[in-house]
């Protein structure tokens, strides 16, 4: 996905500004002269997102569309005008005919429409920082917390609780607590909203103040104010087991990944590391050459995947040649499951189809499509399908995902410190030869990885971090 300004953000595609100047939709009244202005403006909009251009000025009395088919859009808002018993809000109804458009006009669950608040959240998480306190969210269902489906919106019942603050941010400054749950923000009681509405409202401009109201194991709820600043997402969680495996684990392909991933896969290495475990659960993708630069890490030369557009445009992305850990005396195993998406699939069948790594867990979720995200006027986002990827045997994840070469769950039952995926891969390991030197180095970080505007792949939502 990309997203066209600003040029600070642009490499190959881009991503859009963090705060962008915002132009605000005019709210219409019932006059029948302004009818002509009204369909001009919304037209507008919904042609903004097709990329064509509305004909004319705001004083035209024609309403210019692409194709004789939005004759009958044109028709349908001139009778709301005439006829609608009260008054319209413009802003909506240009919003709903966009998002109508994504949702019914195209069969591709990833294209599609996303408000501003959403739109400025989800670049948040793929920039790999944002402004906010630095608390990792989530519902819990204090009924019965194994059915988080049931858990559609914060209640009494699915309570927005803090999984942890981040270390040294402003929430661990003013005292917040794993397990506090928050009962409102600004005053403002949560309940009968989503998460992603709450992680929107807690995030925000640095320097800024927010008040969350907690209640802590039961307790009579007290307000805490926390100063917002800028956070920076660690996306790499590494370390030693048993002294001589290296277990690294990525949580996206942001902005900073590639960089974090390649330092704590060389300091591993340097630690001792002689055998490693790349664990890619639950990552649902983000940028595409975040997946060329990770992949390249484990593979010396060759295609890791191709993407194809329409017009048989065809792009090859190779291994950059400057990976840290490509010696194939050193066992690689990469975990998977359901939610290892898009980029994730990239990696995980590179490594596989190089007979660089065995993939264990479960089979994963099965995209292989590439989008382009852009800003519109009104601050919001479209996503838009382009392209396809494949493997470099030409193989298609879509839609049956990646199969594992061992197959290990972890299941609800499965208690909180146990994990029967990773003792697999252990047990895998255990068994594998390794070489009698590792080469011990740190990473030279080459200038494409440090690209901040790119083709993003991947199911990109809000993530619980506010």
């Amino acid at each position: 996905m990309t997203d066209h300004p600003p040029a600070s953000k642009r490499a190959d595609a881009d991503t859009s500004a963090r705060h962008p100047s915002p132009t605000h939709a005019v709210r219409w009244g019932n006059v029948s002269w302004i009818v002509s202005l009204a369909l001009a403006a919304v037209v507008g909009a919904l042609l903004f997102v097709g990329g064509y251009l509305a004909g004319g000025g705001g004083g035209t009395t024609s309403c210019a569309l692409p194709d004789p088919a939005f004759d009958a859009f044109c028709e349908a808002y001139g009778r709301l005008q005439r006829d609608y018993v009260d008054e319209l809000d413009a802003e909506k109804l240009a919003e709903g005919a966009i998002e109508g458009m994504f949702q019914y006009g195209l069969e591709d669950p990833y294209s599609g429409y996303m408000p501003a608040d959403e739109y400025q959240l989800a670049l948040g998480d793929l920039s790999g920082s944002f402004s906010g306190i630095g608390a990792e969210m989530a519902i819990r269902n204090t009924e019965d917390p194994e059915d988080l489906a049931a858990c559609t919106e914060i209640s009494d019942t699915c309570r927005f609780v803090v999984l942890a603050p981040l270390a040294d941010s402003p929430a661990e400054g003013a005292g917040i607590q794993a397990g506090d749950v928050v009962l409102a923000v600004d005053g403002e009681s949560v309940n009968g909203s989503v998460i992603d509405d709450q992680i929107a409202r807690i995030r925000g401009e640095s320097g800024t103040d927010v008040t969350l109201t907690l209640q802590r194991d039961g307790t009579e709820p007290f307000d805490v104010i926390i100063t917002r600043a800028e956070i920076t997402l660690q996306e790499v969680e590494a370390r030693l087991i048993d002294g001589h495996i290296g277990y690294i684990a990525l949580n996206a392909f942001s902005a900073p990944a590639s960089e974090q991933f390649a330092e704590a896969l060389g300091q591993l290495l340097e630690d001792g590391a002689d055998q490693i475990v790349f664990d890619l659960r639950d990552n649902p993708g983000g940028y595409i050459d975040a997946a060329q630069q990770i992949a390249s890490q484990f593979i010396n030369s060759g295609v890791i995947f191709t993407q194809e557009s329409a017009g048989d445009e065809v792009r090859v992305y190779e291994s950059t040649g400057e990976g840290v850990a490509t010696d194939p005396d050193i066992p690689v195993v990469v975990l998977v499951n359901g939610g290892s998406a898009s980029a994730s699939e990239i990696v995980a069948a590179a490594l596989d189809e190089a007979d660089r790594a065995t993939l264990i867990g479960e089979p994963s979720f099965g995209k292989n499509t590439v989008q382009v995200w852009s800003r519109l006027e009104n601050d919001g986002g479209v996503r838009i399908t382009i392209s396809r990827w494949f493997t470099p045997e030409h193989n298609s994840v879509a839609p049956g995902g990646i199969q594992p070469d061992i197959t290990a769950v972890r299941t609800a039952e499965t208690p909180p410190d146990e994990d029967p995926v990773l003792d697999a891969a252990l047990a895998y390991l255990a068994d594998q030869p390794v070489a009698d030197e590792v080469p011990q180095q740190l990473p030279s970080i080459s200038p494409a990885a440090r690209l901040h505007g790119r083709l993003v792949i991947g199911i990109v939502a809000a993530r619980a971090i506010c």
